[in-house]
């Protein structure tokens, strides 16, 4: 089982990737949500531990697309061993 399969129905995920003597710090946090007017938000975000870094927000019009949206960020987080040498590991991931 990968990220994907084990966490695209969560409502929070935050992942990191350390290798100290590589100096390889990384971070990456999705979350999913429903606003007040019924829409399915995604919003991530990833950089350096420790820094700002960047984060996108989305909005769809059912959680199905949300949740095959929240699949695909995990899945392009599955191929980090091949990207970055380094595997992300799940920190904390809840259920909505």
């Amino acid at each position: 089982m990968g990220l994907a399969d084990d966490h695209a129905d969560a409502a929070h995920v935050h992942l990191i990737a350390c290798d100290e003597a590589r100096n390889i710090r990384r971070g990456y946090r999705i979350e999913r949500s429903v606003d007040l007017f019924g829409h399915h938000i995604v919003d991530w975000g990833w950089g350096r531990l420790g820094t700002a870094g960047q984060s996108r927000r989305v909005s769809f019009a059912d959680d199905d697309e949300a949740r095959r949206f929240v699949r695909s960020l995990l899945l392009r987080r599955g191929t980090a061993p091949r990207r970055i040498g380094l595997a992300y590991r799940v920190v904390t991931s809840s259920d909505m």
